[in-house]
């Protein structure tokens, strides 16, 4: 097919922002979208892929002047990095684009002074009673008894000179986009969560400029305000490939704009899913044809922490267990929706039993026998056999439904289907015992037949394995000298040609590891990597230091009473950004607690969760309902927060001592 007559096809992912050497939950998303960009190259697709890095804000202008140097120095040091990792992982981005390119500034500057001069962003004030743990201002009348409607908290009169943009203008066209596109935004359950969440309480308008920190795109007619990162960053998608504010745009922009695909993180979905297609609106482009909110990747032992060592790197990964390894791992692992799982432990049993076993034991096998029978000669005798119309059944299907499960999105589900193929193929071999054919002279056109058919089987799995473990399906095909297919031919069983040989010296694609020795060494990595106490608590983001309220006698605490509460309903307060209200089963009894936590949860995830709760405390209005207990959470420095739960499976009502 000639390469203008392709169907194009325009993937990005998030881009990385630039305050330190990414871990693998944020590794993931490029290598989740490289697997999606090289799939669509085997369908025939003209790809643009890109990715890059976000290199602007105070958090960026605080780490440089930590570290003594210019933050342009301290983000090209990061992006340098962050591009080495991607590179590491075998991906296959067609431009990585930063925030502090000169055409990317350029360009913001002008959409700035375009959506200002056709009246959609405005000079204005953040002014009002300010909540700093939920960064939201608040008129007298919104306050409770004086507090934060929504956590509680005491508030602080602030006023601060800002540009904003005007989201409701543009609010019921988004809605309607949204439901006349079903396919939007995905999975659903994303789209449910900005719909009600967000779109239809009401849109306040968004912030699009700072004073407080420099380090950022100045707009170009007020310079003592810089540009808010998400009309900066989120515009990467169209400057990435040359459009012009003034319409001059380049050719690229004319080939792949709309974008496909933009892969994110569930947890940047709202300025994706919200604010990114009103800025679009607004510039009278066309919308993206669909953003995927993909879940997290969590450590097994918690989130990721210096202090606990258990920080995860892909380099460091690739040390032990090689790229295709670890890219297998986080695609493999990680569901659709919910969030995927992390550990030392379950790599070593993944690396043992899928690829050591699975896969490289059965290429090995399969090669090995061709060699010990036939001298390598692979030949098709058209012995037919009871378990071969299986076995070929099996290997078309799964070519099929790893076609169906990949337009869907849904990665993980078409490597399984691959790794059927393989499975099945290790049955064949127990069920047609091959050893026991080579003794008898008279089935030796049966055993050529089934060494065919397991290599045919095996080549036609690690063309479809290339587009998530690109150099092992090259060993494999290697070794079995032989071409990757192209998804079409992937329909035909039986294109192996007929008296082709293998390699007389078959390589271990994947040597299995003892879990114990692989614990030692990362202890022994983290024993070398530790600091001392003091410095190690200096430099942890994640450590906080509370100022210390007046000591309590027991008798003080003792008149708190804490429960076990499980979460039987749960939906969101209207007229609240932050307010969730939940039905919490309490021993037989069933409480309405509101709770501040929108932005950390949706009403479905909170929907079964077991939980601590204060169930002494005096009933109390906040947004006109009553709240009857106080839900446990914890707080990070930046305002996230996290439901206290049991550690064990505990009984609703259980006591809390």
């Amino acid at each position: 097919m000639c390469q203008d007559c392709k169907k194009t096809y325009y993937i990005t992912t998030a881009i990385a922002y630039a305050s330190g050497k990414p871990h693998i939950g944020n590794t993931y998303e490029i290598i989740l979208a490289d697997s999606i960009a090289r799939y669509k190259r085997e369908q025939g697709y003209d790809v643009f892929f890109q990715t890059g890095t976000d290199e602007h804000g105070q958090k960026i202008e605080l780490k440089a002047e930590e570290a003594g140097i210019s933050p342009k120095e301290f983000v090209d040091g990061v992006a340098g990095e962050i591009r080495r990792i991607w590179d590491l992982m075998d991906t296959s981005y067609d431009k990585f684009i930063r925030t502090t390119d000169e055409y990317h500034e350029n360009q913001v500057q002008k959409i700035f002074k375009k959506l200002y001069d056709q009246g959609d962003i405005y000079k204005g004030y953040y002014e009002g009673m300010y909540c700093t743990p939920c960064e939201s201002f608040f008129t007298e009348s919104q306050l409770v008894d004086g507090k934060c409607p929504d956590c509680g908290r005491e508030v602080q009169p602030a006023k601060e000179e800002a540009y904003f943009f005007k989201m409701s203008k543009y609010a019921d066209r988004l809605i309607e986009h949204i439901n006349t596109h079903p396919e939007f935004i995905q999975p659903v359950s994303r789209k449910n969560e900005m719909m009600n969440n967000f779109l239809l309480p009401g849109l306040q308008d968004l912030c699009v400029s700072r004073t407080s920190f420099k380090w950022g795109i100045p707009v170009s007619f007020d310079p003592k305000h810089v540009t808010y990162v998400w009309l900066d960053a989120l515009t990467n998608y169209i400057t990435g490939l040359g459009y012009d504010c003034d319409g001059n745009h380049g050719e690229l922009f004319g080939k792949y704009w709309p974008a496909d695909l933009h892969l994110i993180g569930k947890d940047i979905i709202r300025f994706h899913t919200i604010y990114w297609p009103i800025f679009l609106m607004a510039l009278e482009l066309p919308l993206p044809k669909q953003v995927f909110g993909h879940p997290w990747l969590l450590q097994g032992d918690g989130k990721m922490s210096k202090s606990k060592g258990n920080v995860l790197y892909a380099d460091t990964l690739v040390d032990f267990f090689g790229v295709d390894a670890v890219r297998y791992f986080v695609l493999h692992e990680m569901p659709f929706e919910n969030d995927g799982v992390i550990s030392w432990e379950l790599m070593v049993e993944r690396m043992n039993s899928d690829l050591a076993n699975i896969l490289g034991n059965l290429v090995n096998r399969t090669i090995s026998m061709s060699n010990k029978y036939f001298g390598g000669e692979v030949a098709d005798k058209g012995a037919a056999g009871e378990a071969d119309a299986d076995l070929k059944a099996t290997v078309l299907e799964a070519v099929k439904r790893v076609d169906e499960k990949m337009d869907k999105l849904r990665v993980a589900d078409a490597i399984t289907e691959i790794f059927g193929i393989f499975r099945r193929s290790n049955k064949y071999i127990d069920e047609t015992m091959p050893w026991t054919l080579a003794k008898d002279e008279a089935q030796k056109d049966r055993l050529a037949t089934v060494l065919y058919n397991l290599t045919e089987a095996i080549t036609i799995g690690a063309s479809l394995l290339y587009s998530f473990m690109p150099e092992t399906a090259e060993k494999i095909l290697a070794q079995l000298n032989t071409q990757k297919r192209t998804l079409e031919e992937m329909g035909t069983f039986g294109l192996y040609p007929s008296g082709g040989k293998v390699t007389d010296k078959p390589e271990i694609l994947f040597a299995r590891m003892d879990v114990k020795e692989v614990l030692e060494k990362v202890e022994a990595m983290r024993a070398a990597e530790e600091v001392p106490a003091e410095e190690e608590a200096k430099e942890d983001e994640n450590v906080i230091d509370l100022e210390a309220k007046p000591e309590i006698t027991y008798d003080d605490f003792a008149k708190l009473q804490f429960q076990i509460g499980e979460i039987i309903a749960c939906e969101a307060v209207p007229k609240s950004k932050k307010l969730l209200c939940s039905q919490v089963r309490v021993g037989s009894r069933v409480r309405q607690i509101l709770s501040g936590i929108k932005a950390n949860y949706t009403p479905e995830e909170m929907v079964g969760k077991k939980v601590m709760v204060v169930t002494n405390l005096k009933p109390a209005k906040l947004a006109g309902m009553l709240s009857e207990g106080m839900l446990l959470c914890a707080e990070d420095s930046e305002g996230n927060l996290a439901l206290m739960r049991p550690e064990k499976d505990m009984p609703s009502g259980a006591e809390i001592c």
